[in-house]
C-alpha cells in the first residue's frame, strides 16, 4: 500500500505498536513506477543514483526523525513494515508490534537486509523479550558502525529486500500464522 509521493518525501503506510498504521515519512529514493510497472518487483531498477547514495548512508531515513517525535516511533526498535503483511505474521512474529517500532533495531545491526525474513522477526521478537535502556544504546553504537561500513543494506538483486510472502512452513489460507 503505498501514499501519494512528492518531488522529495516519500510518505508510505506502515504497522507500529499494537498493530496501528501510520504514515511513515522517508526521503525519496526511486523513480515512480511506470504504468503497468510492479513497484515491488522493479525496486532495484527503480532507485535512482542519489537514492542509492541516501540508502547506503541511511540519510533517507533522516525524515523518520518526525515521526519519532509525533511519537508513531522510538530511535530503538523493530522496523516497521507495509500492512500487507499483518494476516502473514505467525503469533510468535506479531509480538515485534508489542513495542513502538524504531529507525534501527536489533535486526539492522544483526544483518539488516542481507539476513531472511525469520531471522529478522526472530531478532525483532528477541529485543522485544530483552529491550532496556544498555540494549538500546547497545543498538545505536552498532547501528553507527554498520552506517559507516555500509553492512546489509540490500539483498542481493533487491534495493532492499524481496517482499515477505509468509514464514515456511506457515500455510496462509488457514489463517494468519497457522502452521
Amino acid at each position: 500500500m503505498h501514499c501519494e509521493s512528492s518531488l522529495i518525501l516519500f510518505p508510505q503506510l506502515r504497522i507500529g505498536l499494537h498493530g496501528k498504521p501510520f504514515t511513515i515519512y522517508k526521503f525519496k529514493t526511486m523513480r515512480d513506477a511506470s504504468p503497468g510497472e510492479d513497484p515491488m518487483a522493479t525496486d532495484a531498477i527503480r532507485i535512482t543514483r542519489l537514492g542509492r547514495l541516501l540508502r547506503a548512508t541511511s540519510l533517507d531515513e533522516l525524515p523518520t526523525l518526525w515521526n519519532v517525535l509525533r511519537g508513531d516511533m522510538a530511535l530503538v526498535g523493530p522496523r516497521p513494515l507495509l500492512p500487507e503483511y499483518l494476516p502473514l505474521y505467525t503469533p510468535e512474529q506479531l509480538r515485534r508490534h508489542d513495542v513502538k517500532p524504531g529507525i534501527t533495531g536489533w535486526a539492522q545491526v544483526n544483518g539488516r537486509n542481507a539476513i531472511s525474513w525469520e531471522d529478522k522477526f526472530r531478532l525483532d521478537v528477541w529485543y522485544v523479550d530483552n529491550r532496556s535502556l544498555w540494549l538500546d544504546l547497545r543498538i545505536l553504537w552498532m547501528t553507527l558502525w554498520r552506517v559507516i561500513f555500509r553492512r546489509g543494506i540490500s539483498a542481493s538483486g533487491h534495493a532492499t529486500m524481496p517482499p515477505f510472502r509468509g514464514s515456511v512452513g506457515c500455510n496462509v489460507e488457514d489463517g494468519p500464522g497457522n502452521p
